[in-house]
C-alpha cells in the first residue's frame, strides 16, 4: 500500500523563486543602504574660511563646484563639502594650489545613491505585497497559501470525466441495488420535492480495504451524470483550530453551488470518531470538524440542497453516532 505524501503548507518561501527573489532584494538593498552610510560617514562639512586653509595648506587634491556648492578629496582621501561664494578669487586660489577643479552642471546635483535608496524604498512596499500575494495562492504563487487555509482541499470532477457507472462495479448487487435511490434522486429531485419524499443526506459504505468503495461512489456520480467532489477526511484537520469547520463549509458552500452533486468523504474515521474522547474536552479541532459536518448535513440550513454525502470506511465502529443514525 503506498504512503501517501504528507503535503506542506504554502508558504512564499517554500517556492524557490519566490526565495531566490527576495534574497537578492534584500542583498540589493543592503548593499544601498551600506554604499550610501559609507558615502555620508565619509564626508565631512566644512566652513569656507576652513576650506580655503585647507587649500592654502595643499591638502586638497580635487574639488567639484556646482553653483555655490562645492566637494572634493583631500589628498588623504578624505571628502569634504562646502558652500562657496561667487567669487573670481577663488578660482585663482584654485589654480594657484594644482587642485584639480571640475565644473558640474547643477541640474546634476542629486546623486546616484540618494535616487538609488528612493526607489528601493518605493518598490518595498510593492514587494511586500507580490510576497503576501503569493501567500494568498494568487496567480503564479503555485498554489494555496496561509491565507487560503480555510478553503477545502476537495477535487471537483465534472459529469465528462467520470466514466465509471454500475456497469464497472462487479458484484455488489444489494449495495447497488440500495444506490438506485439515490441515483434517482439526484437525476430528479424535483420529484421528490414535490412528493414531499427526503433522502437520507449521507450514504455510508463500510467494507475492508481495496473492496471498490471509491470506485461505487464514482459509479453512483457517473450514473446520475452529476458532479463529483473527492476529499479525506484527513483534510480537514489542521495544527489551528476551527480551520477542519471553515474547509468543511467552504466546502458545502461549493457543492450547493453545483448541485445536485455528490460529496464522497474518504476515511471518514479521521474525523468522524466519538466525540468527548480526544484531548480538549470535547473542543479540538476534530470534534468541531465533525460539529460542523453534522450543521451541514442536516441543519437547518440545508432545505432544498441536493447534496449527498458518501463516506467510506473501515472502522465503523469507532464512528461517532450521529453519523450512524
Amino acid at each position: 500500500m503506498k504512503k501517501r505524501k504528507k503535503k506542506k503548507s504554502a508558504t512564499p518561501f517554500n517556492n524557490p523563486r519566490n526565495f531566490i527573489v527576495l534574497l537578492v532584494f534584500f542583498l540589493i538593498s543592503l548593499g544601498i543602504m551600506m554604499r550610501l552610510t559609507e558615502y555620508t560617514q565619509n564626508m565631512a562639512g566644512i566652513s569656507y574660511s576652513e576650506f580655503v586653509k585647507k587649500i592654502e595648506a595643499g591638502a586638497v587634491k580635487s574639488v567639484t563646484i556646482s553653483g555655490n556648492d562645492a566637494q572634493g578629496y583631500y589628498k588623504d582621501g578624505k571628502r569634504f563639502e562646502t558652500v562657496i561664494a561667487d567669487n573670481p578669487k577663488n578660482w585663482e586660489l584654485l589654480k594657484q594650489h594644482n587642485v584639480d577643479i571640475t565644473v558640474a552642471s547643477q541640474g546634476n546635483g542629486i546623486n546616484m545613491w540618494y535616487v538609488l535608496l528612493i526607489l528601493s524604498m518605493l518598490l518595498m512596499p510593492i514587494a511586500f505585497f507580490f510576497f503576501i500575494r503569493q501567500s494568498r495562492g494568487g496567480s503564479g504563487g503555485g498554489g494555496p497559501g496561509i491565507f487560503s487555509m480555510g478553503k477545502s482541499k476537495a477535487k471537483m470532477f465534472p459529469p465528462s470525466t467520470i466514466k465509471e457507472n454500475f456497469n464497472s462495479v462487479a458484484g455488489a448487487v444489494e449495495a447497488k441495488e440500495e444506490l438506485h435511490d439515490i441515483v434517482d434522486y439526484l437525476k430528479n429531485p424535483k420529484k421528490y420535492e414535490r412528493l414531499g419524499a427526503k433522502l437520507p443526506r449521507g450514504v455510508l459504505m463500510v467494507g475492508a480495504p481495496g473492496t471498490g468503495k471509491t470506485l461505487l461512489a464514482r459509479a453512483v456520480a457517473g450514473e446520475a451524470n452529476c458532479p463529483f467532489y473527492s476529499i479525506s477526511g484527513s483534510d480537514f484537520i489542521e495544527v489551528f483550530v476551527g480551520v477542519g469547520a471553515a474547509r468543511v463549509r467552504d466546502l458545502f458552500a461549493q457543492a450547493r453551488k453545483n448541485s445536485p452533486c455528490i460529496i464522497f468523504i474518504d476515511e471518514i474515521d479521521a474525523v468522524g470518531r466519538h466525540r468527548g474522547s480526544g484531548m480538549g474536552g470535547g473542543h479540538d479541532e476534530r470534534e468541531q470538524t465533525l460539529n460542523q459536518l453534522l450543521t451541514e448535513m442536516d441543519g437547518f440550513e440545508t432545505s432544498g440542497d441536493s447534496v449527498v454525502v458518501i463516506a467510506a470506511t473501515n472502522r465503523p465502529d469507532v464512528l461517532d453516532k450521529a453519523l450512524l443514525r
